[in-house]
């Protein structure tokens, strides 16, 4: 029996992860997507249980770092390793020790880079095995956003990464400041659909199952965040030849996102060989690791449908 091939074939629990910098309210949108019968079966991992305005719904400490939250999810504060808190929220699932949650959402702290947490989501065996990758949803206070991006790094990528942008506090800021912010934000991470919100409140449907094979407009959602790459004509890249992975390779130059922030582009003609896009993406990560932001891509693997 392979122990790592998935644990629920075809029912993969989703992971998603709601960050922003520190006051852009987390914990707020927390709270108000925990009330929604939608996500009476969750499981919520937060960084320090003492930070985040969820004290005044925790009813029962079942084991440990395990609690029950008035709603009916469960709740565990992450003070170690994200994989160990997962397995124990598993096995205590198996074990009829808390309700069998169907997601699991992860808050981090405001000066969190979440990279760290998608890569491990990626590529642990036993995350995998038991979990796929759904939502990064990103707060952005409207308020103090722009000042925020400028300053802090950690700004900057939540909003990169992110999968769905909130922009919050839109009720303190004019139009016009609130209009810069947004147009910023579709610059830096033009994939991203953004909302404008209040108090927190909006649907988890808006949010989550954001896995692009869940959803009918797939390549319509590709198209997007390819199209300020690609631009409208092929005749934007560079063609190489000879290239290790395919026949024919375009090559797109750098795109200024957010000043300090560049971003590349490789589309391939014909079906790549996985083994060479792993030894790729492992040499890229070698040599490049801390100064690389996302690495994205749709690819079509040679032998698979």
């Amino acid at each position: 029996m392979d122990p790592f091939a998935p644990a629920f074939p075809g029912e993969l629990l989703p992971v998603s992860i709601i960050t922003g910098f520190l006051g852009s309210g987390k914990s707020t949108l927390l709270g108000q997507l925990l009330r929604q019968p939608d996500m009476g079966k969750s499981a919520v991992i937060i960084n320090e249980l003492g930070e985040v305005g969820l004290d005044h719904i925790l009813v029962e400490r079942i084991e440990g770092e395990v609690c029950l939250l008035q709603s009916g999810c469960v709740c565990c504060s992450l003070r170690g390793d994200l994989e160990q808190a997962l397995q124990k929220l598993i096995d205590q699932r198996e074990r009829g020790v808390i309700t069998r949650f169907d997601r699991v959402v992860i808050e981090t702290t405001g000066l969190a880079d979440p990279a760290p947490i998608l890569q491990l989501a990626l590529t642990s065996p036993m995350i995998q095995r038991y979990f796929k990758l759904d939502a990064v949803v990103t707060t952005v206070d409207a308020v103090n956003g722009e000042r925020q991006l400028d300053q802090n790094p950690e700004s900057v990528k939540q909003a990169a990464l992110a999968d769905r942008i909130l922009l919050t506090k839109t009720d303190l800021v004019s139009l016009d400041q609130l209009d810069r912010l947004e147009a910023r934000l579709a610059r830096l991470n033009p994939a991203a659909p953004r909302f404008r919100v209040l108090h927190g409140r909006i649907e988890a449907a808006r949010l989550f199952n954001a896995d692009p094979t869940l959803h009918p407009a797939a390549a319509e959602d590709v198209a997007q965040w390819l199209g300020p790459v690609l631009g409208d004509s092929h005749d934007a890249f560079a063609h190489a030849h000879g290239a290790t992975c395919a026949d024919h390779i375009h090559v797109g130059g750098t795109l200024n996102h957010d000043g300090h922030i560049n971003h590349f582009s490789l589309s391939f003609d014909e079906p790549l060989d996985w083994l060479t896009v792993a030894e790729w993406l492992s040499d890229l990560c070698g040599r490049w690791g801390e100064k690389l932001l996302r690495i994205k891509g749709v690819l079509d693997l040679a032998g698979e449908p």
